[in-house]
């Protein structure tokens, strides 16, 4: 066709330049006017209606600069003939076809070899900037489709039905072809008042006067629309590949981020395909031939539940395309019913008309299957397939390493749950939260402990540490760790003591791992705690009037390093209703936020306000403790386990702490003397006889020091106060009384000026108001009261 058309196009352009030759009279310009060049180029883009030609057109009628040619009018009624056209040539113009002419010019068989083959012609009239064409390239342009205002035989109209894209291109050849005096030709597109797109290809000659300046150019047009369409889809099918691809890469960066079978199941039920949108998608694996649907999207959970957690019957074409490992595409109903009878009747309640069943083969194993299924009937092309099967290993991919993943996270979390204490135990007077956040994922779990162990004497102990490292060595030694430190507490040892144990402990394992570690142990009765830290972080405590604030204790190495470290106690007391707390450093470190700002945030947390306990539905501590750990978990920056551990010291009823306080003291731990002395100071100000205390501390100390000096033995410590009823006056009486296994007793010396000791039974018989020593089965007991008022 394209070489057959060149061949009329050739032999109409020379009859056509022949004929033009012979009436020139009228085409003779005035001996003023110059050959005019062609108007500035036009953008356009393809897919545009064509014109009957181009167009240079003039921009004035002075001397000459070309313009690109015109197209002709909406109508044939519309198409006047140029004057500068001979006779002759108006009337087959009108009437569609070509001017007459001679044998030797115009052969009998062009006109009906362009009417075959669609081509038109068009006469453009440079001087007078007139553009005619015959019906047939009036049609190929679609100018009859036009308004009849739009196009008024100009250059510059004919410009404007093109399209932007291909506008400059065309007035840039025809006035090269003007200038040059020569042929040119183009591919364009023309834009109907519609937004239809015509494609027009044309090929015209420039003629020159007897002056040798350019006078007219003729020329033809064919339509070139087909080859538009093609150009389109072409283009529709590259845009549609390139979608494709960048869907297979977005595709495996979501997929390979998925970290849980849960993510991998949400992140294949929102995959848009390019092209080929699925009414359904289904994802499931498969264990031991049983099916479990992980994820599904298009789909009643009814029309699944059938299949879900079910073995699969082997007519059924998920179950061959497990066997073949290779997909399974069934394009209609009928093929559906006919291959697959057995599972025909539950899948067509779906309304699914099509199907796609991908196998998900991670190392030679088939562990599930993807379903595509689309509501109309279709038979998917090669790419469609070879994009479904793409997918489908890379969600096969993705789905081993999720569920390696919750196999290991799992197994970690059961080895966590394994080492931490199950339940905290109830102790009266203290109530007690605790909560744990793993940070890691698979086996990377944490040695971050914590406990509460109840001591002899109603007394309670708290422990939070962690050991060094995230794997399952540093899990094992907290395990071990965490054991060998309840023990030593529930022994009765004080807290110095446990953890210099602990540490010994630790050491002995010959291990590369270390730990830090805060023991507390909390007097139940008088609220006093006595706390040691081995390389952790500082206790805080919330106070009564609801600030927080951190509590500074005496720290020592972390456990395991020195065997021989000695640990320092550090006591500090609480009011019913205040709260430690103890936690791992994961709650106030993370990216790009210091330990001090942390500790700052945490205390500005625990400091918020609690409802009161009879308005919570439940208790005001475990709200706190929710608060902190959202906080902690809410935080991007985290990459550590949490810890957490909170006591609140309720106090007895009433809020006042028992009025008895009794110790052992040991002979060897003269440093125990002033913890008792602190004590006592304590819970005479909480008994309401703080008058007391100044002449109690001295005369207890003086009787306690005396007692594990002088008797090589160990002393117990008692201290009860007493009151009388109201109606004999409400007076308040302290009695102290210091115990001990020797039958050696007291002797009143009277020391000299420059004795060192010796007054410890003088400023006893000074200052109580009573005093004595009392003979028991073994040993003595030395004790003495002081009477006052009572409490305010």
């Amino acid at each position: 066709m394209a070489e057959q058309a060149e061949k009329v196009m050739q032999a109409a352009q020379a009859a056509q330049a022949a004929q033009t030759a012979q009436v020139r009279q009228d085409d003779q310009p005035a001996a003023a006017l110059e050959p005019r060049t062609p108007a500035g180029p036009v953008t356009g883009a393809a897919g545009t209606v064509g014109t009957v030609g181009p167009a240079a057109g003039p921009s004035g009628s002075g001397a000459g600069r070309a313009r690109p040619p015109v197209q002709s009018t909406r109508r044939t009624s519309s198409l006047r003939p140029s004057p500068s056209l001979a006779a002759a040539r108006v009337a087959p113009v009108l009437s569609g076809g070509l001017p007459s002419a001679s044998a030797d010019t115009m052969p009998d068989w062009l006109e009906p070899a362009m009417a075959a083959n669609g081509i038109g012609s068009f006469d453009w009239d440079i001087r007078r900037d007139v553009l005619e064409g015959d019906q047939r390239a009036c049609a190929i342009i679609g100018l009859d489709a036009l308004e009849v205002g739009r196009f008024d035989r100009t250059a510059d109209s004919f410009l404007a039905l093109l399209h932007p894209e291909d506008a400059p291109v065309v007035r840039r050849r025809v006035q090269r072809a003007v200038s040059e005096l020569g042929q040119c030709g183009a591919y364009y597109r023309t834009v109907g008042p519609n937004g239809t797109m015509r494609a027009v290809r044309f090929r015209g000659r420039v003629l020159a006067d007897a002056f040798g300046r350019a006078s007219r150019m003729v020329g033809f047009v064919w339509d070139a629309t087909v080859e538009l369409h093609k150009r389109d889809r072409a283009d529709r099918l590259a845009m549609l590949r390139e979608d494709r691809s960048r869907f297979i890469k977005e595709a495996a960066r979501a997929l390979s981020e998925a970290v849980t079978v849960r993510d991998v199941a949400r992140v294949f039920t929102e995959l848009p395909l390019p092209g080929l949108p699925p009414d359904g998608l289904v994802l499931a694996s498969f264990d031991a031939g049983r099916a479990q649907i992980l994820g599904a999207f298009g789909y009643h959970p009814e029309s699944l539940a059938v299949w879900d957690r079910t073995w699969l019957p082997a007519g059924h074409p998920a179950s061959e395309a497990l066997r073949q490992r290779t997909p399974v595409f069934v394009s209609t109903r009928e093929e559906f019913r006919d291959g697959y009878p057995d599972v025909w009747e539950p899948t067509s309640r779906t309304g699914r008309g099509s199907w796609a069943y991908l196998p998900l083969v991670a190392s030679g194993r088939a562990i599930g299957v993807c379903v595509v299924s689309f509501d109309d009937e279709r038979e998917l092309d090669a790419d469609e397939r070879t994009l479904l099967s793409t997918l489908g290993g890379l969600v096969a991919q993705s789905l081993a390493r999720a569920r390696l993943h919750d196999a290991e996270h799992e197994l970690a979390a059961g080895l966590q749950r394994v080492m931490l204490p199950r339940t905290v135990p109830s102790v009266p007077g203290v109530t007690t939260a605790v909560r744990y956040l793993a940070a890691g994922s698979g086996l990377q779990i944490g040695g971050d402990w914590y406990d509460v162990v109840p001591l002899p004497g109603g007394h309670v102990g708290l422990v939070i540490g962690d050991v060094q490292g995230h794997d399952v060595h540093a899990a094992g030694i907290m395990g071990q760790l965490r054991i060998a430190l309840r023990a030593y507490a529930a022994e009765g040892h004080p807290p110095a003591a446990v953890m210099a144990r602990a540490s010994r402990f630790l050491a002995d394992l010959d291990t590369d791992h270390f730990a830090t570690c805060t023991y507390a142990e909390v007097n139940v009765d008088y609220g006093v705690v006595y706390a040691v830290r081995a390389g952790h972080l500082d206790p805080m405590v919330r106070r009564s009037d609801g600030t927080a604030a951190v509590v500074p204790v005496a720290g020592g190495l972390p456990l395991g390093i020195d065997p021989d470290q000695e640990y320092r106690v550090t006591r500090f007391s609480l009011d019913p209703g205040e709260t430690v707390l103890l936690c791992t450093d994961g709650l106030v470190e993370a990216r790009g936020m210091d330990l001090d700002e942390g500790i700052s945030r945490l205390a500005r947390v625990l400091a918020g306000p609690l409802p009161p306990a009879a308005e919570a539905a439940h208790d005001p501590l475990e709200e706190l403790a929710d608060r902190i750990a959202s906080q902690a978990a809410d935080s991007s920056g985290r990459e550590d386990d949490i810890a957490l551990l909170l006591l609140r010291w309720d106090g007895p009823a009433g809020g006042l702490a028992a009025q008895q306080l009794r110790r052992r003291i040991g002979q060897a731990d003269l440093a125990r003397v002033a913890e008792v002395r602190a004590e006592l100071r304590d819970a005479l100000r909480r008994w309401g006889v703080a008058e007391f205390i100044d002449t109690a501390e001295l005369l207890s100390s003086e009787l306690v020091t005396n007692a594990i000096r002088h008797t090589d033995r160990d002393a117990m410590f008692t201290a009860r106060l007493y009151r009388e009823p109201e109606a004999d006056g409400g007076r308040a009486r302290l009695r102290v009384e210091v115990e001990d296994e020797s039958d050696l007793w007291p002797t009143r010396r009277t020391p000299g000026e420059q004795a060192s000791s010796g007054r410890g039974l003088m400023l006893v018989e000074a200052l109580a108001d009573a005093w004595g020593v009392e003979p028991r089965g073994s040993g003595k007991r030395m004790w003495f009261e002081l009477s006052g008022t009572a409490a305010a």
